[in-house]
């Protein structure tokens, strides 16, 4: 059973009296442990593709199933619920609480999913060393470099153990050299039998994928194997 599994997906808006067609009929599948890239132009699609995955937005048309279950139908309460449980996050902004130490950021998601207070520490803590920030945990976001923020977003998205990572535009803030750090996480993440979903309009980064599905104008122009695998 496929992981991720949209059937004509589509997502139409209505701007005063014009309907613009971010999506237009997508049908696509994602198999767990999968590394996959989204990419396309600015206007492709590829934004709203995301927000739907990420269960943040529901489709005008269509169907998902997500580890099985159908949420293209699902009220706002119950999407969020689904996203907490199933999805981890990863965004260009990082994101983070800037008064919360980055030990606290990383148990965020479990004090929404309603484990005890030792609990949260032990598995944060946990977290915290599998990306490389133990000795940084009492450290605030502005103690921290943009790739030590984006290493604390990382561990949180990783913290509740959910079905998928989905990146966007991971690497956006980042220099280049830091961005390489960032993606070579990401494949010790994936190495671990993460699934993994980055949105991204960078060719090289786009490249760390297993399978690059590329969109333009709300469809899948194309789905391919990635045969040049850029390894760290």
């Amino acid at each position: 059973m496929p992981l991720i599994e949209l059937k004509n997906i589509a997502k139409k808006y209505i701007m005063g009296a014009e309907i613009i067609h971010a999506i237009r009929s997508i049908s696509l599948t994602v198999n767990k442990n999968e590394y996959v890239a989204l990419m396309g132009p600015s206007g492709s699609g590829k934004s709203t593709l995301m927000n739907i995955i990420g269960c943040l937005d529901s489709p005008t048309s269509g169907e998902y199933f997500l580890n099985g279950t159908e949420v293209s139908r699902m009220s706002d309460n119950e999407l969020a619920e689904v996203r907490n449980r199933e999805i981890g996050f990863v965004f260009q902004t990082f994101n983070l609480l800037p008064r919360n130490t980055a030990l606290e950021n990383v148990a965020l998601p479990l004090l929404y999913a309603g484990l005890r207070k030792q609990k949260r520490i032990e598995q944060a803590t946990a977290i915290m060393s599998d990306v490389g920030l133990a000795d940084r945990m009492k450290h605030r976001p502005n103690e921290l470099s943009g790739g030590q923020r984006q290493r604390v977003a990382i561990g949180r998205a990783l913290v509740n153990h959910p079905s998928i990572i989905l990146a966007d535009e991971p690497t956006g803030n980042l220099d280049t050299k830091t961005s390489e750090e960032i993606m070579g996480l990401f494949q010790a993440i994936h190495q671990k039998g993460n699934t993994i979903v980055v949105v991204t309009h960078e060719e090289d980064i786009a490249l760390h994928a297993h399978r690059i599905v590329r969109l333009r104008d709300g469809l899948v122009e194309s789905d391919e194997i990635n045969r040049n695998i850029k390894k760290l």
